[in-house]
């Protein structure tokens, strides 16, 4: 009985801080939401209203400070009960529409009226769910507390059980559910790597990497490799589409079984391409995968066919993870691996007659770009510059990309700034093309494919506290007009962007669109005899059934 007897009270005036922060987690943000991650959402942030408040008033406690009670303190607790409640109202029957702001801009279905039922269901048994946790951490930290004051006075009792406490939570969950979780999900994708589409047998061709010939080994390369190599379009292919003579473009990639050293699998990347003669090649792409080692076809595919298959590209796998996961957890090994390929390739291209070298490009989308920046050594390559980047859905720690945001017009807009003239760095997304402007490029062209809606971009850790500059900006036309900032809700909505961030259809979120790609490319790589003309018909093809996939992003 005495466990029972410890339970706590519900606190009102907790309870009512709860409901204010689960009212204002179902505002829309960038990503449109069902019902069920709705509901998750505003369940979590029913407990942290509710904890913070309990916090708060124990802190108030502490230091003894005087405080209402009895009739006083229920009048006012009702007073405040009211503006509460009126604003929960408010937000409930104005969520399924908030929600199907989104929807719309994005061309999904709308929600049914049903569906706000479900979110408060949902919201209610996730609350409850962790509010149990919650009793379970107190009940904790008396039982230790208690054991404590057996041998020390209560107050030091107190502080060292409440330590002790937040140390068995932190080693729980970090150390045991989260690492064995981490373990198991990258586990589970090698495995899946390895075991998807047995039915592509080894490329015949010399040139092509896992073949007999290849130094890269085929059952090693996992299967974004294996689908990047052979799925990439053919000579006659290229040819039947810009009626003239091509070529098969060069895909090489090393996957991450290959070897456990990043330095390694690089220097097999170099020895693959002078093999293939990857450095006779027009355009040489060094690209950085996505946290699966994915390579988008939406773009290697348009490149492929602009320039006649004359293309090589390369690239080097670091994770098995999905982006956001490897993006939090294995950060360091995506940085490295991009850095060691850059090194290598572009040690042995600036020894090239620059007469006879292919012009040097880097690219890489998501957790992809990152790396890929990273690995851009200004210092390097200042005396003889590689010739581009394309950057798609950078990632929002990005350096680079926070470096030339800081740079940025201030009349321009956040989401789509403006770097001086445009000569060297330019923003585009799908309602703004790179070429915009009119003015001429620069001899290194650096550009960023970005969309408004991408939270995987525009995530930021402190809008727990403070409103982000694009918030703060007109609406993108792929944006919620009725978007606003919320301490620590917004927060909260973000990071569930961000896990939702690759469901939207292509052109919104992080899911990136070949028509985008297209005219990224165009605009950096200059093709050879290219016309707007062309642009058109090859986004047209990409529509096309049997054409080039349209959906990218991850």
């Amino acid at each position: 009985m005495s466990f029972f007897r410890r339970l706590p009270s519900i606190s009102v005036l907790s309870l009512l801080s709860g409901l204010l922060l689960a009212a204002a987690s179902l505002t829309p943000s960038l990503i449109p939401r069902d019902m069920l991650f709705q509901g998750l959402l505003a369940g979590v942030a029913m407990a942290i209203g509710y904890l913070l408040m309990r916090f708060a008033l124990a802190l108030w406690c502490a230091l003894e400070i005087p405080t209402l009670k009895g009739k006083p303190a229920s009048v006012a607790t009702f007073i405040l009960a009211i503006p509460v409640f009126g604003v929960l109202v408010f937000c409930v029957l104005n969520a399924r529409d908030w929600q199907n702001s989104i929807r719309l801009r994005m061309d999904l279905p709308a929600l049914e009226s049903t569906s706000t039922l479900t979110t408060l269901t949902v919201a209610l048994v996730v609350f409850l769910v962790l509010f149990l946790i919650g009793i379970l951490i107190q009940q904790l930290f008396f039982f230790l507390s208690r054991r404590l004051a057996r041998y020390i006075p209560r107050r030091k009792a107190n502080v060292l059980g409440l330590l002790l406490s937040a140390l068995v939570v932190i080693v729980v969950t970090r150390d045991g559910v989260v690492n064995n979780a981490l373990r198991t999900i990258d586990t589970s994708y090698a495995a899946l790597q390895h075991l998807a589409q047995p039915q592509l047998a080894a490329p015949t061709q010399s040139w092509q990497s896992g073949s007999t010939q290849s130094m890269i080994s085929w059952d090693l390369m996992g299967a974004p490799g294996r689908e990047f190599v052979l799925n990439g379009p053919r000579k006659q292919d290229i040819e039947a589409f810009n009626q003239r003579p091509a070529k098969h473009p060069l895909r090489i990639y090393v996957g991450l079984a290959q070897d456990s050293d990043p330095m390694l699998r690089a220097r097999l990347a170099l020895d693959e391409m002078i093999r293939t003669g990857a450095f006779q090649r027009k355009i040489l792409i060094v690209a950085s995968p996505t946290g699966t080692g994915w390579m988008d076809p939406a773009s290697y595919d348009a490149l492929d066919y602009m320039h006649d298959g004359d293309v090589a590209t390369v690239a080097a796998q670091y994770s098995y993870l999905q982006s956001p996961l490897a993006l939090i957890f294995e950060t360091q090994s995506g940085l490295e691996q991009a850095t060691a390929l850059m090194q290598v390739v572009y040690d042995y291209w600036v020894e090239l007659p620059p007469e006879q070298r292919p012009r040097l490009y880097m690219h890489g989308l998501s957790l992809g770009a990152w790396s890929s920046m990273y690995a851009f050594n200004v210092f390097q390559m200042i005396n003889d510059p590689i010739d581009g980047a394309l950057w798609v859905g950078p990632p929002f720690p990005s350096a680079l990309w926070n470096q030339a945001n800081a740079a940025r017009r201030a009349s321009s807009p956040y989401v789509l700034p403006e770097i001086g003239a445009g000569q060297v760095i330019r923003y585009s997304s799908q309602f703004a093309t790179p070429d915009r402007s009119g003015a001429p490029w620069g001899r290194m062209r650096v550009l960023f494919l970005q969309y408004a809606s991408d939270p995987i971009t525009f995530y930021s850790p402190a809008t727990l506290w403070r409103e982000p500059i694009w918030m703060r900006e007109a609406p993108a036309p792929d944006v919620s007009p009725a978007l606003f900032f919320t301490p620590i809700v917004t927060q909260l909505q973000l990071a569930v962007d961000m896990a939702l961030s690759t469901l939207p259809p292509a052109g919104f979120g992080h899911t990136y669109h070949t028509r985008d790609y297209i005219d990224a490319w165009v605009a950096v790589t200059d093709p050879e005899g290219w016309t707007k003309d062309m642009t058109e018909r090859l986004k047209q093809y990409c529509d096309q059934d049997g054409g080039l996939g349209c959906v990218g992003g991850r």
